[in-house]
């Protein structure tokens, strides 16, 4: 068996299935890619039993028109990207389950395992399903993403919510420190309410597959999986099971101290101040006063730092303390020029909302004790 095809179009697809495959597997299975091949069409499947990424791409010619097998897929893809620009690769299977990878001069000798023995994913019992323009879903996730736990022993903080309901469809994720959610109006049939938690891992691969376009993909959801389709590419995720907090209690609703500052250099000054923080805590603490914001950051080591900005702010004085990742977070996901900051008190949360093209997005940031 051999089958033919340019180095860039393999790279594509061994990238594209790659990042879910892990270096330490418990099957030796799970370490290989599932090559598929049907009339010129070659599908690359990867998966940790967790989320599954498949994509297709076509070859230049093959002397079956069907086969299937596995390859190991770290050490392939690593053989691929160091071919040069431009190059073929041929890829020979021998009877004995070893495959022959030659370019120009170049020969790689690669074990198989049987492709009945990789494990598949079936999405079959869909009870909810709705398209999405892509650029809209990427935008979703890439404002939220950051504020996903990643380690916490409430499992189903590690992961981001889809809350879909009538038209609109709502992504949400907190630490139980600070809280991120974003929503988007969709040209549909109103929607049964439907809320799933997707895995942090599988939130991070999807936002790696998406692309700021403004074609459709398809959204399907079943009792205990997530899938989502692309051009080319399909993405499968198992869901965690329980009950996401009631987000919508820790928005508030009453803050009528306004802060409204340059975003970008606000973004600078909490970075310089930033180097001088608690390596521990990360804390910064931010002084208000009528048009004028003093951050003032100190570690273990008695270094401090003092930044002024002249900001647009009428409240009575203020002074809170945060940790400064959460509002770099926040800053570095918002689009427009200016950041707008709303406080209610010394003690209470803070609030930055947007609304822009198709979204509106609301970051809650809890204050800390310096």
């Amino acid at each position: 068996m051999k089958i033919v095809i340019s180095r860039e179009t393999l790279l594509k697809g061994l990238q594209t299935v790659a990042g879910v495959v892990e270096k330490r597997q418990t099957k030796p299975i799970l370490g290989n890619v599932l090559m598929q091949l049907e009339d010129q069409t070659l599908t690359l499947v990867g998966t940790d039993l967790e989320v599954e990424v498949r994509a297709q791409v076509l070859v230049d010619s093959s002397d079956a028109p069907s086969f299937a097998t596995t390859l190991p897929a770290l050490k392939l893809l690593g053989i691929v990207r160091a071919l040069p620009d431009g190059a073929v690769v041929q890829l020979t299977f021998d009877a004995d389950g070893r495959c022959t990878l030659s370019s120009g001069r170049s020969r790689y000798r690669l074990s198989t395992l049987p492709a009945d023995e990789f494990p598949l994913m079936d999405l079959t019992q869909t009870s909810l399903s709705l398209s999405v323009p892509q650029a809209t879903l990427r935008a979703l996730l890439a404002h939220t993403h950051f504020a996903m736990a990643a380690q916490d022993v409430r499992y189903y903080l590690n992961g981001m919510l889809f809350d879909i309901a009538d038209h609109s469809l709502r992504v949400v994720a907190t630490d139980g420190h600070r809280l991120s959610t974003c929503a988007t109006e969709l040209e549909t049939e109103a929607l049964s309410p439907t809320q799933v938690i997707l895995p942090r891992k599988g939130v991070l691969e999807l936002v790696k597959l998406l692309e700021p376009r403004d074609d459709l993909v398809q959204l399907s959801i079943a009792s205990n999986m997530l899938a989502v389709q692309l051009e080319g590419v399909s993405f499968i995720s198992k869901l965690i099971e329980g009950r996401f907090p009631d987000y919508r209690r820790v928005i508030p609703k009453d803050n009528p101290l306004k802060l409204r500052a340059d975003r970008n250099l606000l973004r600078d000054i909490l970075h310089r101040a930033t180097i001088l923080s608690n390596d521990r805590f990360r804390g910064v603490r931010l002084n208000l006063e009528p048009g004028l914001l003093t951050v003032h950051a100190q570690n273990a080591e008695q270094d401090e730092a003092h930044e002024e900005l002249v900001v647009e702010y009428e409240g009575t004085p203020l002074e809170i303390a945060f940790n400064v990742q959460y509002l770099l977070d926040v800053l570095g996901a918002l689009q427009g020029d200016f950041a707008e900051l709303a406080f209610r008190d010394a003690n209470g949360p803070l609030l930055v909302e947007e609304a822009h093209e198709a979204l509106h997005c609301q970051h809650v940031v809890m204050p800390m004790r310096l």
